[in-house]
């Protein structure tokens, strides 16, 4: 499978889970990008096209915090789950964006947990 067919059968994924999901300014979408290197997240409202909040493991408090891939997607968890308090936000709908439900992404879900948002 070339490099092309990857990136192809995730763009497909991720637009089959978008047209089940939809974020709102109360119960935003949690959306999740991952790179070779970092991850990002950001709560979006789909009906103003907004981004309420973001994270990533470039932060300079998150990169301080060291560890691995998986340890920074805990941080990066924690990190929004902080952001979505300070907004008041306290739900959200989970997007994992055509990755599988596993390692770094599964942190990140566990850390916006533990941080007190709920899906």
């Amino acid at each position: 499978m070339s490099q092309d067919a990857k990136v192809i059968r995730r763009q497909k994924l991720r637009w089959r889970i978008r047209t089940k999901l939809h974020g709102t300014a109360q119960k935003p979408r949690l959306s999740v990008f991952r790179s070779n290197n970092d991850i990002y997240v950001q709560l979006i409202d789909d009906n103003n096209g907004l981004t309420l909040a973001a994270a990533s493991s470039r932060e300079k408090d998150i990169v301080a915090l060291g560890g691995n891939k998986v340890a920074k997607s805990l941080n990066v968890g924690k990190a929004i789950a902080q952001k979505a308090k300070a907004a008041g936000i306290d739900t959200c709908v989970f997007d994992r964006g055509g990755y599988l439900y596993h390692g770094r992404v599964k942190s990140v879900a566990d850390g916006a947990r533990e941080g007190g948002l709920k899906f």
